[in-house]
């Protein structure tokens, strides 16, 4: 099976480059926009041997799993180019969604999709699918912005401070081609919605509604501080906002976000 689009991504103006082995996609994906391309495009693959994920972390990728990036030019801000990480992960959500479905009919309960903030998508509370943003600044003033989205879908890394898991693992055989089909075709929905970030309203209502730990106990760990509290909500640019114990809301605007009893431990 090779990598293709679909009719929605097709008739909406979006390319592809597909790769049998490569470095990093978003690595491709910023180089290419320096060289001039605008796209919109889709750099994608099932072996990346040198990914990256937030905080310059490796991201490990073998042979079967999904490593793709879309690369958009846009005449927006760094702060709103941000919130677009919201739109992929309700993008890889969706498509995950349609996927399961062969797999529930088999399973007691329905698998579990949520988000992570600030850009996981977890199954049942383990990390699933990691998304990476870079942006830089193009000729005329314009924003060259990278989304990377990697997913396991035939094997997940051990050892991590947060548990990992895989599509196969959770009893869904479907090939990373297909989900990048899927996936592609859902992006295309949530980016129209999200519009330059002229729509994050919709996108911010509709990623809390799938969010993972919404009024839960949190904590934060930003650089040597930790901050613990409450997940309450994000906010109209994407914050998290923490309840504290004596009722402060304060907003969050980067960290290592960690649930539950063992948040402490930051084993979660």
């Amino acid at each position: 099976m090779t990598f293709t689009l679909g009719p929605r991504a097709i008739s909406a103006g979006y390319q592809l480059a597909a790769f049998d082995q490569i470095g990093s996609t978003n690595a491709e994906a910023l180089a290419r926009a320096r060289d001039g391309e605008r796209g919109p495009k889709w750099f994608v693959t099932t072996e990346q041997t040198a990914g990256r994920g937030r905080r310059q972390r490796a991201w490990v990728m073998p042979r079967g799993n999904l490593a793709s990036s879309i690369l958009e030019v846009m005449d927006v801000s760094p702060a709103v180019a941000a919130t677009l990480g919201f739109a992929a992960g309700l993008s890889l959500e969706s498509a995950l969604q349609k996927l399961a479905v062969e797999a529930n009919m088999r399973r007691a309960e329905p698998l579990k999709f949520a988000l992570k903030w600030p850009n996981d998508v977890l199954a049942e509370r383990q990390k699933l699918t990691g998304i990476l943003l870079e942006a830089e600044a193009v000729a005329g003033n314009r924003l060259a912005v990278v989304v990377g989205i990697g997913t396991n879908v035939v094997a997940a890394p051990e050892g991590t401070p947060t548990p990992a898991t895989s599509l196969a693992a959770l009893g869904v055989h479907v090939g990373a081609e297909e989900l990048f089909k899927g996936l592609a075709e859902a992006w295309v929905e949530f980016r129209g919605i999200w519009d330059n970030g002229r729509g994050f309203a919709g996108i911010r209502k509709a990623w809390l509604d799938r969010a993972f730990g919404v009024g839960e106990p949190v904590a934060i760990r930003t650089g040597t501080a930790t901050i613990e509290g409450t997940f309450d909500t994000i906010d109209e640019t994407g914050c998290l906002i923490v309840r504290t114990a004596e009722g402060k809301r304060m907003p969050i605007t980067a960290g290592e976000v960690y649930f539950g009893t063992a948040a402490s431990l930051g084993a979660t």
